[in-house]
């Protein structure tokens, strides 16, 4: 199983204004590390949650079917299931139509659900799911908490970038981010 992304976010969730409030800078001499710890601080902050902040195309690729026959999604909120394509021994592609599979894009992770399932595939990846992901298109859309905690991470990342060297660059979080995006993680039984 592999899972990437196929469409960046348009924008991000916090924008440089707020990180520049946040930091307390007025000048823009380091607009362009701001806006590389902002990216930063989304990717960290998606990775540590399973979460898509904004709207994101991703594929998920798998080498079979799963025995229940339920494919489970493991972003969240999956807003539309693109596309289902099953690839035969040869290489040649099939769309899987949608009325061949239930989506439940409510439950995390999301899951479809086949009854039937096309055979043979290829050895490997002969199965790829496509589905966009996210809060919605805009900063506003993505839970406050989630933005903050991004603000937290931007603001220690910026504060702590020359204090040490690489070597001695602390591996932990700010206080408080655990807490922030805690509410937001997948649960697991």
């Amino acid at each position: 199983m592999t899972l990437f992304r196929t469409v960046e976010p348009a924008v991000e969730p916090v924008t440089l204004a707020e990180v520049k409030e946040q930091l307390r800078l007025g000048h823009a001499s380091e607009d362009g590390l701001l806006a590389g710890l902002i990216r930063a601080a989304r990717e960290e902050v998606e990775r540590a949650t399973g979460i898509a902040l904004i709207n994101q195309g991703w594929r998920l690729a798998l080498d079979r079917w799963p025995r229940n026959g339920t494919v489970l999604l493991a972003r969240h909120p999956v807003r539309t299931v693109v596309s289902v394509t099953a690839y035969g021994a040869d290489g040649e592609a099939a769309l899987i139509p949608p009325s061949a599979y239930q989506a439940d894009t409510l439950s995390r992770p999301a899951r479809l659900h086949f009854d039937d399932t096309p055979a043979p595939l290829r050895r490997m990846n002969g199965i790829e799911i496509d589905f966009s992901a996210g809060y919605g298109e805009a900063g506003t859309d993505v839970p406050d908490t989630l933005k903050r905690a991004m603000l937290l991470l931007t603001a220690h990342w910026y504060e702590l970038r020359g204090a040490l060297g690489a070597e001695s660059q602390p591996a932990s979080y700010p206080a408080g981010y655990e807490r922030l995006i805690a509410g937001h993680k997948a649960r697991k039984l």
